[in-house]
């Protein structure tokens, strides 16, 4: 009888499994009654759960309590954040212009409130990071505009030098952006250090509730205009009913992974296995972003000749979860635009596969994947265990 072995997930920048003591945290929030909006006992209590979960949400990115603003997810936190329309101690200011990169999160690729008329689009250089010469050369001498660039590439993990991006756009008197969905949990976060106006977080990529995110401002001064309006909730900062055990579950999420000070060593060792194992198996691998600073949980890598999306479902056959490195949209596989901007050819990067790491995942785990991959390369292309370097 064949032996069965126990699900295997690695698609943590997809989205975490929920931590236990975030869940544990929700059941506890979902026996209560009370909206956090009301002044009687029951409402007080909501309110509580949600002011001590936005400083736990601030401790994780080095923000003020104040600066936090729960949304519905990254999307919306986007969303809120890309406004041409913004407040800046008390006067209104109007942003001419979006300057995004190449490899953005296409819920910032789509621009947000900016017209697609109004945005830049910044070139990365071939290892997924922003051209600082180019940047700088867009925004020089223009009226003031936002300028928007993740932490920490999603498909990738390549990290973004932020504090540079940031000291540009303070230099020519641009507001800044920095999408944090991928840094938060992984990597240190300061919105200080980066002279980020405004960063963006979703609690399910480190192990959070999936449909709760957060805006996160460096000074409540210097604020974004409401996406969401019609109530009075956050401050005035986004309208609708607070959800109160995503939000508890959140604050417990942040404070597990602030905790979490061995893990990022324990996960880069278990990426070093990985890619080397990967190298011995097939010498040709390309693993993208290698030589620069990339997060400790990703690998996106590809095999010249073993399509991303064939061995994705000799993956899933043998009950492991990866991902493609390339955007799936309503069941179409697309070569990935991060790949593009990076200058990878179209055939290798309809190969890319990504796998990401988290909380709870075990060096077993990837032993068992590097089990399999042997397998599936001599199932769908053995010459490629021959191919050079």
């Amino acid at each position: 009888m064949a032996r069965r072995f126990d699900p295997i997930y690695l698609d943590y920048n997809a989205g975490a499994p929920l931590r236990p003591c975030a869940r544990d945290r929700m059941i506890e929030v979902l026996g209560d009654p009370g909206n956090a909006s009301s002044v009687h006992a029951h409402g007080r209590k909501a309110r509580g759960r949600v002011e001590d979960a936005r400083e736990q949400v601030a401790r994780l990115c080095g923000a003020r309590t104040r600066a936090v603003t729960f949304v519905s997810g990254g999307t919306e936190a986007n969303m809120t954040a890309l406004s041409p329309s913004w407040q800046d101690q008390g006067a209104p200011v109007y942003l001419d212009k979006l300057f995004r990169s190449a490899v953005e999160h296409p819920s910032v690729v789509t621009g947000g409130r900016f017209a697609v008329a109004d945005q830049v689009v910044i070139p990365v250089d071939p290892h997924g990071r922003v051209q600082l010469k180019a940047l700088e050369a867009a925004v020089k001498d223009t009226e003031p505009g936002l300028i928007s660039v993740m932490a920490a590439n999603n498909e990738t993990g390549v990290v973004q030098p932020v504090a540079d991006i940031g000291a540009i756009a303070e230099a020519h008197g641009h507001f800044f952006h920095v999408d944090a969905v991928q840094a938060a949990g992984r990597m240190e976060i300061d919105v200080d250090a980066w002279r980020a106006d405004v960063i963006t977080l979703s609690a399910h990529k480190f192990g959070g509730p999936q449909g709760i995110g957060a805006v996160v401002v460096r000074s409540t001064a210097r604020t974004p205009s409401p996406l969401m309006i019609g109530g009075g909730q956050e401050n005035w900062r986004r309208g609708g009913t607070e959800n109160v055990a995503a939000i508890a579950g959140f604050g417990a999420a942040a404070t597990a992974a602030l905790e979490e000070t061995g893990s990022k060593r324990q996960i880069e060792a278990m990426k070093a296995r990985l890619e080397a194992g990967l190298r011995s198996v097939c010498p040709s691998t390309v693993i993208f972003g290698e030589t620069v600073d990339r997060l400790a949980n990703t690998c996106c890598f590809a095999v010249p000749g073993i399509a991303a999306e064939t061995a994705l479902i000799a993956f899933d056959l043998e009950n492991v979860s990866v991902s493609s490195g390339s955007a799936c949209s309503s069941g179409k596989i697309s070569v990935s635009h991060v790949l593009a901007a990076m200058g990878v050819e179209e055939d290798l990067a309809r190969c890319a596969l990504r796998v990401s790491m988290g909380w709870n995942t075990s060096d077993a785990d990837i032993g068992r994947f590097l089990e399999l991959w042997p397998k599936i390369v001599d199932r769908l292309n053995p010459a490629a265990r021959h191919q050079a370097a």
